[in-house]
């Protein structure tokens, strides 16, 4: 499904990811495993497709230059230059490390809006199913995202990336920063979201 051959990514002329390959097949959880500034976000951020977004910031502010080097293929196609609005469209969607959810939006909203891809039908069978998944959810869509906990918080986005219809779902350091309890608890929800929903996903720590 995701193939990444020699992709390099530079910040000036600092390497934040060196010669990576890697291979994520169709259906199942990979793991990508690193020290802090390993360039794990680095790597989902140019798989989907945002670091373009940086790269246009910086160049409009005369920032760092960035530059990408080597092949991303999904599906068949290489999307190394493809938009990031594209590449949700085509089913990559990243649910970013520190869970950067709209703190003052409620739960329920948070959902609506990572839902903006899915047809009406689509987005209530998708609701239903965080809320099975992610079962203190349901009991907590009325209250703003900044009030819930940290375990509460990422349940939350990662229930708002499932509501993107997710093909290929990228999990950047979900369990950053979590009790070992909620740690267990998440890694068993992402297990189970894969085996339920045949969701591929890749997954940095």
């Amino acid at each position: 499904m995701l193939e990444i051959e020699n992709l390099m990514v530079f910040y000036e002329n600092a390497i934040a990811i060196n010669n990576v390959n890697m291979r994520c097949k169709k259906g199942v959880v990979t793991g990508a495993f690193g020290a802090n500034s390993a360039g794990k976000s680095t790597l989902m951020y140019t798989i989907s497709g945002i670091i373009l977004d940086i790269k246009k910031k910086e160049e409009m502010r005369g920032g760092e230059r960035i530059t990408v080097l080597g092949s991303i293929t999904y599906e068949g196609l290489d999307i190394i230059n493809m938009k990031p609005s594209e590449r949700a469209r085509k089913g990559i969607i990243l649910c970013p490390e520190r869970r950067r959810i709209f703190p003052e939006s409620s739960a329920l909203e948070n959902l609506k809006i990572g839902g903006y891809l899915s047809t009406r039908a689509q987005a209530k069978k998708t609701m239903e199913y965080v809320f099975t998944i992610f079962p203190p959810l349901k009991g907590l869509k009325g209250r703003e995202g900044g009030f819930l906990s940290g375990g509460e918080q990422q349940m939350l986005a990662i229930g708002r990336a499932l509501m993107a219809q997710p093909k290929l779902l990228l999990l950047d350091e979900p369990l950053l920063g979590l009790s070992p309890l909620i740690e267990t608890i998440l890694a068993r929800a992402i297990k189970d979201i894969n085996k339920e929903t045949g969701i591929t996903i890749l997954i940095t720590e």
